[in-house]
């Protein structure tokens, strides 16, 4: 149990710590509220970067008003949480992160989130019970990690876009007596804690972001020289599997926005990378890179 009430006389003060220079360690899309606030408000961003609807944003702005240390929003299941969990052990005041919106059915980062939280990663990185595609968490060490796990409590409002539930979840994790709090089946006790310790400093300076190459097994794939021109020569297909890289998977929506593609053409270039070399993975309604994917990008970087 660590030390985190402070005794003055007669009175007794919940420990807090400043943060460090330099917090937050990430930058993201988040706004920075009260450094001493024991909550974190977490946003699911379910939709493109370029369509967040104003529901959202309200959202994130019922957290800063309502007194949390870090509001923001969370759209992958990897790097994002990386960011998340950089950012929270880096202020030791933050005890609770109340996580709300609806579910991202491609990424599932809500869900990753608190699997993080419950299992941990195993050997290889991977958050342990997700049923995301990537949830690899390559760039952060195992003690920043088991720290975070340690430090967090998560409030789970998955499905919540009801901005006075969200408001009186925030609310109730700095009240100084223990107060009941429930959402659907899920009930908690909270109140403010104190500070978790002393901040742990962590900053992503490598960004492995294809942690399925990280280990080296590209050098096992084999493409034709066919495969390779075949996407190459089309500019279309180059820029989906480029932008895939980047991001690892998209909805269908959004390739058709971004590349300006009706729905025939969309899933004539999705099966050409398919069939010239397995290039992607095609579900219903997402796309995602597939490892001989990424070593297709590596090739076109070298052949420039």
């Amino acid at each position: 149990m660590r030390d985190n009430v402070i005794k003055r006389g007669a009175h007794t003060f919940k420990k807090k710590i400043k943060p460090p220079k330099g917090y937050p360690p990430e930058e993201g899309r988040y706004t920075r509220g009260n450094d001493y606030s024991p909550v974190a408000l977490c946003v699911i961003l379910n939709t493109f970067d370029f369509q967040i609807p104003s529901e959202l944003e309200e959202l994130v702005m019922v957290g800063l008003d309502t007194g949390a240390a870090l509001s923001g929003m969370l759209q992958t299941e990897n790097i994002g949480i990386e960011k998340i969990v950089c950012n929270i052990v880096a202020n030791p005041n933050i005890r609770y992160i109340v996580l709300c919106g609806r579910e991202a059915c491609g990424h599932l980062p809500g869900e990753t989130l608190i699997r993080l939280v419950e299992n941990g990663v195993d050997e290889r990185e991977r958050i342990i019970g997700s049923n995301a595609p990537t949830p690899y968490l390559p760039n952060i060490p195992r003690e920043v990690i088991e720290r975070f796990r340690e430090q967090i409590t998560i409030i789970d409002l998955i499905g919540c876009m009801d901005r006075e539930v969200v408001f009186e979840a925030v609310k109730c994790c700095y009240q100084e007596n223990s107060i009941d709090f429930s959402y659907k089946k899920r009930k908690y006790r909270l109140y403010d804690p104190g500070a978790f310790g002393e901040p742990l400093f962590h900053k992503i300076i490598w960004k492995v972001e294809k942690p399925w190459l990280a280990d080296g097994r590209c050098g096992e794939l084999a493409l034709t020289m066919r495969d390779v021109t075949d996407v190459k020569r089309n500019k279309k297909r180059m820029g989906i599997i480029r932008y895939l890289s980047g991001i690892m998977q998209a909805h269908k929506g959004e390739l058709k926005d971004i590349f300006d593609l009706s729905d025939w053409e969309l899933n004539f270039h999705l099966d050409m990378l398919k069939k010239r070399g397995g290039f992607v993975e095609i579900y219903k309604d997402m796309v995602m890179i597939t490892k001989e994917g990424e070593y297709l990008v590596e090739i076109l970087k070298e052949k420039r």
